[in-house]
């Protein structure tokens, strides 16, 4: 009544190994070093020298190489970055405790609060 099916089904041609997947660890490392190097370039353009050296440590350490790192600032609005970097560093956050990471997590976090009291009007902790 059926023919039986003569050719490899989807399923298993892709589990034989023809391209390299990656765990999900990797995959999570690659997606926080994407975060945190958001975060670095909102960071260096708030001039935050110390909380940006700190950042870039993790990257180099997720990525096994020195970030690029934002030269000048741009003029950008100040609270529109604090904006930025607040939900960038809450980004990470989640990742890093995906990942069960406590450096990166706790870095984060720390920049969480630091721009959540800059939005406030509090200083800014890691300020030069």
């Amino acid at each position: 009544m059926y023919e039986p099916i003569r050719t490899k089904s989807v399923h298993q041609a892709a589990g034989d190994g023809a391209f390299p997947h990656r765990s999900r660890e990797e995959e999570l490392d690659i997606q926080l070093a994407g975060h945190l190097s958001s975060l670095l370039a909102v960071t260096d353009e708030l001039a935050l020298h110390e909380a940006a050296e700190a950042i870039a440590v993790q990257v180099a350490r997720l990525r096994g190489a020195p970030p690029a790192r934002h030269a000048a600032r741009s003029g950008a609005d100040g609270t529109a970055l604090h904006r930025r970097a607040h939900a960038l560093a809450g980004r990470a956050l989640v990742v890093a405790a995906s990942r069960a990471d406590t450096a990166a997590a706790i870095l984060a976090a720390e920049r969480m609060d630091a721009h959540a009291a800059a939005l406030e009007g509090r200083p800014l902790v890691g300020t030069p």
